[in-house]
Order: structure tokens, then sequence, then C-alpha cells
């Protein structure tokens, strides 16, 4: 008897849409996704920054790592943007790992009937494999076992069932740490994340804002309210988006930096990169600079709409592999650039 097939989800049929369909669409997702960010930076204090590079790195389908000590706001940043954008249920996957964590927690259980037959398959349900939206707290304390099944999500968005490639569903992975680690085996890793951030405490210079938003956080949780759920933007926005810039990526004639990447700013981005490989040694591969160019497309399309422009290049500000780069580069991209 042949199965009924299952009910296709919506949101697959995104990666379907032709241009034209979401060139009419364009400036109204823009409009939702601004109005987003900014609306959910109203309920952290002088936290901006970071949600609208979350917001990139989301769009651009980057991998991003947020680091900083306990207690700034790293977890409560990745909840409340989730919240804010409707995504529940098996769309999210969330783990704190540490190095006694088991493959098992962060990708599925093996299924003992199917071990039985003699097949290796987890069974994914609930876990990494279908969420769209992923966080990763203390990322660098997992297992290398872990560690090896991440990069290859995080590359071929696929893991291994039974020594077959399944795809996962995955569209956005927030990571977080307390400190980055300088262990060579993470390298691979670490790489993967181009954009690396730093979540700092507010205390010195927000005291009394930061006293006033806490009291609000704690007592909207205990009164079960979330005021950050205010219905701008959805994970479907977020989808068409990232559809709509691969699509004008895509074409060839003309290329997509004649028409979105002016040659004065082409040379300012060759400058930036190369002053910063040469004077401070940070490392930037080969495929960190090809999707630097993608996101700083997207940043260009969602905060002002067209061709990127020098305020663009303030995302080389988050290539920092280390803690102390991080810092430096906060300080010295936008020196470099003049617009400090």
């Amino acid at each position: 008897m042949t199965q009924p097939a299952k009910p296709r989800d919506p949101l697959d049929t995104v990666a379907e849409m032709p241009l034209e369909k979401l060139q009419a669409e364009a400036q109204a997702l823009r409009d939702r996704l601004n109005r987003f960010r900014l609306a959910l930076g109203r309920h952290f204090v002088d936290k901006q920054p970071l949600i609208d590079l979350m917001l990139v790195a989301a769009v651009a389908q980057e991998p991003l790592l947020l680091v900083g000590p306990p207690g700034t706001a790293k977890s409560d940043l990745v909840i409340k943007f989730k919240d804010a954008l409707g995504i529940e249920g098996s769309d999210y996957f969330e783990y704190l790992l540490t190095r006694f964590t088991e493959p098992s927690e962060v990708l599925g259980p093996i299924d003992i009937n199917e071990l039985r037959s003699g097949r290796y398959i987890r069974r994914e349900r609930g876990k990494l494999p279908t969420a769209r939206l992923v966080f990763l707290d203390e990322i660098f304390k997992a297992s290398s076992a872990i560690l090896n099944s991440l990069l290859t999500v995080i590359n071929e968005r696929k893991f291994y069932q039974d020594g077959v490639a399944v795809p996962v569903k995955l569209k956005m992975l927030f990571a977080a740490t307390n400190e980055i680690p300088e262990h060579s085996e993470l390298g691979a890793l670490k790489d993967r994340f181009v954009l690396k951030a730093a979540c700092r405490s507010v205390q010195e210079t927000h005291f009394i804002e930061l006293l006033d938003a806490g009291l609000d956080s704690q007592t909207n949780k205990d009164l079960n309210q979330k005021p950050w759920v205010e219905g701008h933007a959805n994970l479907e926005d977020l989808l068409k988006a990232h559809r709509y810039l691969t699509l004008l990526m895509s074409r060839r004639e003309p290329r997509d930096r004649e028409l979105f990447f002016r040659d004065e700013v082409m040379r300012e981005f060759r400058r930036v990169i190369r002053t910063l490989v040469r004077e401070d040694e940070v490392f930037v591969s080969d495929r960190k600079l090809i999707k630097l160019y993608r996101l700083l497309r997207t940043r260009a399309w969602i905060v002002h709409g067209g061709a990127v422009e020098r305020e663009d290049l303030q995302l080389l500000a988050y290539l920092g592999e280390t803690r102390e780069e991080i810092d430096l580069l906060e300080e010295k991209v936008p020196r470099l650039l003049g617009i400090s």
C-alpha cells in the first residue's frame, strides 16, 4: 500500500520563488525587517549594533559568534530574536555544550529498532537537524565528535544517517562563548564564523537604563509576557530576503559587483583588508573574503536598500579571531574608514 505523501512545509516553497515576484515584495520586506530590528533594539540597553549584525547574519544565512562574559545578554539576544520572529517548536533548537555532551543530545538519539536491523539511524526530530534557527552556547567546549559534525552541518548543511548524507533545515546559526580558545584543532570551526562580535557589559555607561531594563525583563518573565513579540517580521520574511539577494547575486550580465559595489568602495574594501592582514596579522581566508562580500551586500540592502557604501564596510570590525583582535578591530576599522 502506497504511503500518503507528507504535506509540504510552506516555508520550503520560498526556495522556488522567482526573482520577479520577490522584486515586487522587496521594498515591503525591507520595511518589515527594519521595523523588526529597531523594535527589538528597544528591549535592550546599547545592543542595537549586535541586533543589526544578527539580522544581517540571519538573512545571509551565515553563522554568528557572540563573545563575552556571563551576564552580558548573549542568550537573551538570541531568545528574544527568535521570539520576535515567531519561531517556535521544531524550527528552533538550543543547547548548552560541555565536553561531556554526547552527539545524541544535539543530533538525536540512535533508533534502537533500526540498530537491531543493522542501520545506524538517529531520531532527529526536535534536535538540530530539524531546526531552522539553532543556538549553541559555549560552542568551543563541545567534544571533537560534535565539532566534526558541526563542520559538516555548517559547510554542507547536511549530516549523516547510516553513511548517507541527509540535508538539515538549518538557516540561521548563532553561537556564544565566554572566551575564544586558541587550540589549533578549533581553527577550522572558528574560520566558519566570519563574524565574531563582542557582547559587553553596559553598566559603566548605562547604569540606570540597565537597572530599569533588567527590572522590566524580570517582571515580563514572572508575568509570562513577551512585549518584544510585535509581529513586524517573521521567518518567511528572512527566507524571502535571502532568496531575493541570492538571485540578484547570481546574475552574470552585468555582474553583481558592477551594479552594487562601486570601484571606489571596492578599493576601500581591499585597502582595509590588506591593512588588517599586514599590520595586525588578522587571518582572512579566501572563503571568508567571499562570504564577506555577501554579508556586505546583505547589510547594504537591509539598511539603505542600495549599493554597498563606506559605512557598510564597518562589518570588517567583526573579523577578529581572538578576543584581543576583536577589541582591536572594533576601534581600528572605523578609524581606517574615517567614520569613528
